[in-house]
């Protein structure tokens, strides 16, 4: 077994249980691995179309962040999400009894809906499938392989993973971190002054007050600031999206195992100098349960944690994702209990707890780490800033981004003796911009059998809008008609014919283009959002 827990359940890799010989292969006409959103509709799309296929689950549940804790929905314009993504919300709002579309759902209840689709679209879902390796055959996957024991055969392979792992095997060209101002010319690129989640007070940064040569608080980085513009190998922080309530059924905030309060003096410095804002982005999901994001300048957003994750084998991730559970619940604890904080504090902390209802099986916690980048693949055609800005459309569009480049801090440095948060960028969009079908598949002559849903070709700038779990949603259902249309054909996923995938997504109620193009009457009209309104701090 990998690796401990730092709460009871509350684990990264499951480990798998061995097949036989009899069991060891499966042949199908499309191989999904991740089940996250865009896995789900990748699946559910393919399967629609008349298609054979499995989904590889890493874990014991599906739907990646939409059921994963990530309540509150990064919409953007409303008027871009169309296809299976807006039939999903129009599910949950059925599922509340609430106007049509519903955009905040209780993990517990996206779940099912993912579940009952899956089943209706008669898709075999493997969970615990681990992926240990492919084998090419040319530019061609002809097998994957998942640490059970499983050989998987396909005419066409979808990696539907956060972060980029398929791709990564099949030796697809990607990149990790933030690309510097100079490579596409994006002036918010690289290493960003931060004005958002910043300290609002100065913070004595050292283990012993005005003392430089005791060392730093933990959390702070002795790296420099860096010049604006730089690139480097860093990613925007990770945390969980906690289901927490107000009820009194609330179940309070763990300690968790390894607990340590000195791992927030700087937190209780920040504090003592009169700024706590913690809950400032808890969201109400439904009824007395709510979403909580990262809020402030010490958060639940764990910066600098987690450079390795996206190249990291599977026990380092489980060591990585544990620290981001002990951080979390460590912070949530400390700012419950700990009797050198106000009372007011330790009173506000209380007031909330864990939704007894969500996350069963893992002392109500969720079960998928907010993995907001990781590998991002490098394709014909790279999404950039300059997308973002308005630049002339693609002639490809399978999806349409809509929300705020939203990018969250990668580092805590020192700038003139005190601490400071870098790299947040919260940068409105010009309009929606279309995701052209040439992000989702590599370059020709590197895999001609393989359709990327997630880990998209963009920069770390532009992929900040893209991530978006209804985004994903789309790019899974155009990965899965693209994969379907490519086997009916014979043909590499390269050369999937546009005109019959886009009439395929637009017919099965996609947008692909703004303003979208109507058969009749005039149209959406704009709504005020963070596609065109100021910065907001989601995501």
């Amino acid at each position: 077994m990998i690796g401990g827990t730092a709460l009871p359940g509350v684990r990264y890799y499951h480990p798998p249980t061995p097949v036989g010989a009899r069991d060891a292969t499966l042949t199908t006409d499309l191989v999904v691995y991740g089940a996250t959103s865009g896995g789900v509709t990748a699946a559910v799309a393919a399967a629609r179309e008349g298609r054979s296929v499995a989904l590889l689950a890493f874990g014991d549940h599906l739907g990646g962040m939409t059921t994963g804790g990530l309540g509150t929905t990064d919409v953007g314009h409303p008027g871009t999400v169309g296809g299976l993504a807006r039939a999903f919300y129009r599910q949950v709002a059925a599922a509340y009894h609430a106007p049509d579309p519903h955009w905040d759902a209780e993990p517990r209840v996206a779940e099912e809906i993912f579940e009952r689709w899956l089943a209706a679209a008669h898709v075999t879902v493997l969970r615990r499938a681990h992926l240990s390796g492919v084998r090419m055959a040319g530019d061609r996957i002809a097998e994957l392989r998942t640490d059970d024991g499983r050989r998987y055969h396909a005419r066409v392979f979808i990696d539907a993973s956060y972060e980029g792992d398929l791709l990564a095997a099949a030796g697809v060209s990607h990149t990790i971190g933030r690309e510097a101002s100079t490579v596409y010319g994006e002036s918010l690129a690289g290493v960003q002054p931060s004005h958002n989640h910043q300290f609002q007070r100065p913070v004595d940064p050292y283990l012993r007050p005005g003392h430089p040569e005791s060392g730093l608080l933990p959390g702070i980085s002795a790296d420099p600031h860096g010049p604006a513009g730089a690139g480097d190998h860093r990613l925007q922080a990770y945390n969980f999206r906690l289901a927490v309530t107000t009820g009194a059924r609330r179940v309070p905030y763990p300690r968790p195992d390894g607990y340590d309060p000195d791992r927030y003096e700087l937190l209780r410095r920040h504090i003592d100098a009169g700024i706590f804002e913690l809950y400032g982005r808890t969201t109400r999901v439904h009824g007395d349960v709510f979403d909580m994001n990262n809020h402030g300048a010490v958060s639940s957003d764990h910066i600098g944690a987690n450079y390795e994750w996206p190249e990291a084998d599977y026990a380092r991730r489980e060591e990585i994702f544990n620290d981001h559970v002990r951080y979390q619940a460590g912070l949530l604890h400390f700012l419950a209990n700990d009797p050198r904080l106000p009372a007011e504090v330790r009173d506000a902390t209380r007031g909330y707890g864990l939704a007894p209802e969500e996350f069963g099986d893992s002392s109500h916690w969720p079960h998928q780490l907010y993995i907001r980048e990781a590998r991002r693949m490098v394709s014909d055609h790279v999404i950039t800033q300059h997308d973002a800005a308005g630049r002339a459309g693609v002639p490809d569009p399978v999806a349409l981004a809509s929300y705020v480049m939203d990018s969250h801090n990668a580092k805590r440095v020192l700038v003139d003796g005190y601490p400071r948060n870098e790299g947040n960028v919260q940068q409105p969009l010009a309009r929606p911009f279309g995701v052209p079908y040439r992000s989702l598949v590599p370059r020709s002559g590197e895999c001609a059998n393989l359709i990327v849903a997630s880990a998209v070709s963009a920069s770390h700038l532009a992929f900040a809008s893209v991530r978006m779990e209804p985004v994903f949603m789309m790019l899974g259902e155009a990965a899965g008609v693209a994969a379907a249309h490519a086997v009916a054909a014979g043909v590499a996923v390269q050369d999937v014919d546009y005109g019959t995938l886009a009439k395929a997504l637009t017919g099965g109620g996609g947008i692909l283009t703004w303003p979208p193009v109507q058969s009749s009457g005039p149209p959406p009209a704009p709504v005020s959002s963070p596609a065109t309104g100021s910065p907001v701090e989601g995501g």
